[in-house]
């Protein structure tokens, strides 16, 4: 199967799943709320919704194995391997807040193939397979052309635990209040990339994520002509526990401040 053929297989799943989701988020109730960890959250419908995507992926690509957040599958070994996250910005759904998605990534021999994130409230979904440019909604997609800090709006995230960094955390958004246009906390990574991605948000950063947070949304920034690396600009952005992102000025920029 082609990667153009997969890749739309792939939005037809999330599509799927997220109407699941959307259906949910209208009579959900919060005493369906688990607690995985300090601040982690999960529900009946994050697993659902995973165990829908696993099953539709399984009949489309057998071969692969799968990485999944709620871990509703047993990890096996392949050259092939899916990472998922059913619902990315489950604390946001949990409370009513109508952002989320659904983010699923196809790695092989640890290079990207293809990714999708699916906005479910806005019914905004975004791809890029190997080869292509990003796509939203059927319509091509280009980071922004912004140059300076200055005119810039950034996105990141605020870590739910592991809170070591926050003192240094805390200098880089002061500087970063006073020198750009604004900072954003949407609550999904999936989200924050896609909107890197089309020009919404000139930069996003944040640590202490997981891969299946950020291996699509990464994937589908750097085809729409962005830079996607670690705070040391290096390539471990996925696994590494870090990212950042952007069109290449503004992560320099950001770069430089967060490394500072």
């Amino acid at each position: 199967m082609q990667l153009s053929e997969l890749t739309e297989r792939v939005i037809e799943v999330s599509k799927s799943a997220g109407a699941f989701i959307r259906e949910q988020y209208f009579l959900f109730n919060e005493k369906q709320v688990e607690v995985k960890s300090l601040n982690s959250l999960v529900s009946f419908v994050d697993i659902t919704a995973e165990k829908m995507i696993v099953k539709e992926l399984k009949n489309i690509f057998p071969e692969a194995a799968f990485l999944t957040e709620e871990k509703t599958i047993e990890e096996t070994i392949s050259e092939w391997l899916w990472i998922i996250d059913p619902l990315d910005g489950t604390t946001n759904f949990i409370h009513g807040i109508p952002t989320f998605a659904v983010s699923i990534g196809l790695i092989h021999k640890g290079k990207m193939k293809l990714g999708v994130v699916y906005e479910i409230m806005r019914d905004e979904c975004f791809s890029a397979y190997e080869g292509s440019q990003s796509m939203m909604n059927g319509k091509f997609i280009h980071v922004s052309e912004r140059k300076t800090l200055s005119d810039s709006l950034i996105a990141t995230g605020f870590p739910y635990d592991k809170f070591d960094f926050v003192p240094q955390y805390l200098k880089i958004l002061s500087y970063l209040m006073q020198h750009t246009r604004g900072i954003r906390r949407i609550g999904s990574a999936a989200v924050d990339l896609a909107y890197t991605a089309c020009g919404r948000f000139d930069g996003f950063f944040e640590y202490n994520l997981n891969a299946w947070d950020v291996a699509a949304g990464a994937f589908i920034v750097q085809q729409s002509g962005g830079s996607v690396t670690d705070f040391s600009g290096g390539d471990n952005s996925i696994f590494g526990k870090e990212i950042l992102a952007g069109n290449g000025i503004i992560n320099e920029g950001l770069r430089k401040i967060i490394t500072q």
